[in-house]
């Protein structure tokens, strides 16, 4: 079991000692010699903390404190060369896992931190399934209204553009001059509307459940063709499209449904772009799965907004309804698959579909 561990300790070779035990046993390690690089260093990312009792700036104690603060579900080891009962005692106070005296037999230390980081990951798994449970009531809330609500709200949106239509027909028929200035609010007015079509058509396919018509799918055609119908998008956001589609791959699968995949990620990336920037899809095929790779240059995903980035409604977008990429992924899991995301290659986002290949006929 990893864990991102940070070592504040100013004796080098101490540090060095450990950090070679701490990686070679897979844990991604950050060492630093004071309180001040600590408090940096542990912003939003440690689980567990192994701290000097003692160091330049500061003590060890208080340290512990702060970055319990900072750090809620993280743990502290506190080491010291020289123990005594008011520390102890602090140290108690501050809340660390563990208190031990410097120099520890390698086996103890390694038994107690792996125990502060199976109580860290419980503790997470235990905060993640109450995230969870909340989104499933948030969801089952939002299927009753949307089947209630979404007649009532496309009448009247039906009812809206067929007058906008027709005012707009009349407008036309007025001098050239005069068209100009009316003719822009009534654009304006048209764009929303289509809006809010494509809100409430979202709500729609995320309340109803997905029924999907799997048929052998060559996966190479679908991505040949999500790449031709968005290849005009491209050029007009003025963004450099690029593709590197592998050999055919067959795949047990709803054709229709795993285009709008595609094409959701796609339009994704060209919005995370910058003007000029790239957007690449590739694939690949690892053994039984086919992966397939969309990547941008933008500026990437923060990591605050990893866990929640497949979450129902959750959107950085001034427009949106926080939908599109929880529909592709109940898409994608629908089909078997996973819908993952990191940093990529051009040094943005990059989400990866992989998915099964269909089994060869006995």
């Amino acid at each position: 079991m990893s864990a991102r561990l940070l070592l504040v300790e100013d004796n080098d070779a101490y540090v060095e000692n450990l950090k070679e035990i701490f990686t070679d046993l897979g844990h991604e390690v950050r060492t630093v010699g004071s309180c001040a690089a600590a408090r940096e260093a542990a912003r939003d990312w440690v689980q567990v903390a192994l701290v000097d009792l003692k160091l330049p700036d500061g003590d060890g104690t208080s340290l512990a404190r702060e970055l319990k603060e900072e750090n809620p579900d993280s743990e502290v080891i506190l080491l010291t060369g020289h123990a005594s009962m008011e520390s102890a005692a602090a140290s108690v106070r501050a809340g660390v896992w563990a208190y031990l005296m410097k120099p520890c037999a390698v086996p103890d230390l390694l038994a107690t931190l792996d125990k502060a980081v199976r109580h860290v990951e419980a503790q997470q798994e235990k905060r993640e399934l109450a995230r969870r449970a909340q989104v499933a009531e948030k969801l089952a809330t939002v299927g009753t209204l949307t089947a209630g609500l979404s007649h009532e709200i496309r009448n009247p949106l039906n009812a809206a553009a067929l007058q906008l239509s027709v005012l707009e027909r009349r407008v036309r028929k007025l001098e050239p001059g005069v068209q100009g200035p009316l003719l822009d609010p009534l654009t304006l007015v048209r764009d929303e509307i289509r809006r809010l079509e494509h809100i409430l058509q979202d709500f729609l396919q995320f309340a109803r459940p997905l029924h999907l018509t799997i048929r052998q799918v060559d996966l190479r055609l679908v991505l040949e063709k999500v790449l031709a119908f968005i290849s005009t998008d491209a050029e007009r956001r003025r963004v450099h499209l690029t593709a590197s589609i592998g050999h055919p791959a067959l795949i047990a699968g709803d054709a229709d449904q795993l285009r709008q995949v595609f094409m959701n990620l796609l339009l994704n990336a060209f919005d995370a772009a910058p003007e000029q920037g790239e957007v690449r899809l590739t694939t690949e095929t690892d053994g039984d799965v086919v992966e397939v790779h969309v990547d941008d240059s933008g500026p990437g995903v923060p990591s605050e907004q990893l866990q929640r980035i497949f979450e129902p409604f959750f959107t950085t977008k001034s427009k949106g309804s926080g939908l599109g990429l929880p529909i592709t992924h109940a898409i994608v899991s629908q089909h078997g698959g996973t819908l993952t995301v990191s940093r990529g290659p051009l040094g943005g986002a990059r989400f990866t579909v992989s998915l099964p290949r269909a089994k060869s006929p006995q």
